[in-house]
């Protein structure tokens, strides 16, 4: 089964984020299928890009997000639409 989750880049109290697509019973800073999108949480207010059409293109396929990834999700919905 496929998920899109956050795997984590940054070093020691700099959280960096990319939004991946990958198998489930990988470990989340495994090997990934896709890579989706970044989320970067400090500055203010943080920065969320996420290539949507991808999202669409793996969720037609099965994929499930993560409940962070869901939120990070809507949000860029929501400012794309604005």
């Amino acid at each position: 089964m496929l998920a899109i989750r956050l795997k984590r880049i940054g070093r020691k109290h700099r959280p960096y984020y990319r939004l991946v697509v990958s198998d489930s019973r990988n470990r989340p800073g495994g090997q990934n299928v896709d890579e989706v999108g970044v989320y970067d949480p400090l500055p203010n207010p943080s920065e969320v890009k996420v290539n949507l059409e991808r999202v669409d293109y793996w969720l037609s396929r099965g994929a499930k997000p993560s409940t962070s990834v869901a939120k990070l999700i809507a949000i860029s919905r929501q400012s794309a639409q604005a």
